[in-house]
């Protein structure tokens, strides 16, 4: 982070000096008093489980020079304090400061699947001619953002930014923090339709990463997706990418995939562009990759840079990572679920040898809300058409999956349900056979990586 001075944070964050330690600079900012350093802005924020303002001693102890605080009752006189009314929102003004000082391009993403392999592969084809400051792991939110923006420094050319929401009006937050010139939504989902009740509400919501578009700006969109395959302005450049839709920017065609991969040629217009392949496997894969071709050709990327950005592209820890644990495969995709991810881990699962025994374990999708018996039950029927030989199923919804599966005419002795990681992996024990390819995915809360810890150390 590049310093700032005393007077020039309190002027962004408007807040007052209650206390004046002589401090001048500032060449950090920390909300972790465990992780700060000499020299360091040590900002307390309240969460659900903890306030910031209990830890001030010790994040001076560790070399804060100042603080932002909002009750005036915790000052210290060994470092400079800043009181304002909300030290949450001044994390967020301080950050919309900061990200001020840089002239650079800034792209933004957010959709209810996809948007962080979208974000890193972005990321990997413009890192093939420029220096990439992107999001790193889950900081896309109200706190974890402004933390990204303030790791910019005077080498990046280019910054892509994660923005995730459960709300309204939070992606609205994050944008005014950002200003993008190019916003990226990657598909309307069910995500979070437990907090906003309709599929529509969760489009408003993803709808907020437009706002500040304008002139020689560009909103990104799936041109598939029913949502977003509408959306016009006059104010900025709308562009479409997408494999069936009408009016799009980039199509892809003459698609080859299979267990591993995928091939595909890209079209603008009634010009092919040229061939592009993915290094894992999945349709839906596809559309991240045509964001990503269309922002490396924006920003003057060859084809044959733009592919070595794709094939140098790996996705984060628990998504889509296929390995092989001895005799068997396994797909772990545990990150986190929603039908439409579900959906396309089954297809992917589906793609795998046809001499293979197709198992897919399948924890619970959460935050479903009302929705939640008609979308386990509609995947359990899902798999019942996929030609997978066996569901394994995990969670308080369970036997929804399992429902859905029967009615679409799975057997009974291939169906079963369980009701923690533990159960699952004792069945495992005596179930697994030579050649099984296995699927494990659910939302993070049921931590189904300790079933893909046991299929991995098994080998």
């Amino acid at each position: 982070m590049q310093k700032m001075t005393k007077n020039e944070i309190i002027r962004a964050v408007e807040g007052n000096l209650i206390h004046d330690a002589e401090g001048e600079t500032i060449s950090g900012i920390c909300i972790d008093s465990r992780r700060v350093k000499k020299g360091d802005l040590f900002i307390a924020i309240k969460g659900e489980n903890f306030d910031g303002h209990e830890f001030i001693h010790h994040a001076i102890e560790s070399g804060a020079s100042a603080c932002i605080i909002s009750d005036p009752n915790k000052r210290n006189k060994n470092a400079d304090m800043i009181l304002v009314e909300n030290t949450l929102t001044a994390l967020q003004k301080l950050a919309f400061h900061y990200r001020k000082k840089f002239t650079i391009p800034f792209i933004a993403i957010t959709g209810s699947s996809g948007k962080t392999t979208t974000k890193d592969m972005i990321a990997a084809v413009l890192s093939q001619k420029y220096d990439v400051l992107k999001t790193q792991g889950n900081y896309n939110n109200e706190i974890g953002l402004p933390l990204t923006l303030f790791q910019l420094e005077p080498h990046h050319e280019i910054a892509v930014i994660e923005m995730g929401m459960s709300d309204l009006g939070e992606i609205s937050t994050l944008v005014h923090m950002v200003y993008p010139d190019i916003a990226v939504i990657t598909n309307i989902g069910l995500t979070h339709i437990e907090n906003l009740g309709t599929q529509e509400k969760i489009f408003e919501a993803k709808k907020e990463i437009l706002e500040t578009l304008g002139t020689n700006h560009i909103a990104l969109l799936n041109g598939d997706d029913q949502y977003l395959q509408g959306i016009n302005s006059e104010k900025y450049r709308v562009a479409h990418i997408g494999i069936e839709g009408k009016k799009l920017g980039l199509k892809a065609s003459n698609i080859i995939k299979d267990q591993k991969e995928v091939a595909f040629s890209v079209e603008e217009g009634r010009k092919n562009i040229g061939n592009f392949k993915l290094s894992l496997p999945g349709i839906h894969n596809i559309y991240n990759g045509l964001m990503a071709i269309y922002i490396g050709k924006h920003f003057n990327l060859s084809q044959q840079e733009i592919q070595q950005g794709l094939d140098r592209f790996k996705p984060s820890q628990m998504r889509m990572d296929i390995f092989k644990a001895g005799e068997i495969e396994v797909i772990n995709d545990v990150y986190n679920a929603n039908p439409d991810s579900m959906n396309a881990a089954l297809q992917v699962l589906r793609d795998f040898n046809k001499s293979s025994r197709k198992i897919a374990i399948l924890g619970d999708m959460l935050e479903m809300g009302d929705w939640s018996k008609k979308a386990h039950v509609e995947i359990g029927h899902y798999v019942s058409k996929m030609g997978i030989e066996v569901l394994l199923t995990l969670g308080e919804y369970s036997s929804y999956y399992i429902q859905g599966a029967r009615n679409g005419g799975m057997p009974k002795n291939r169906t079963l349900a369980f009701s923690s990681n533990s159960e699952v992996i004792e069945y495992l024990t005596s179930f697994i056979e030579n050649g099984d390819v296995f699927l494990v995915k659910g939302s993070r809360g049921l931590k189904m990586e300790k079933i893909v810890n046991f299929l991995q150390e098994r080998s």
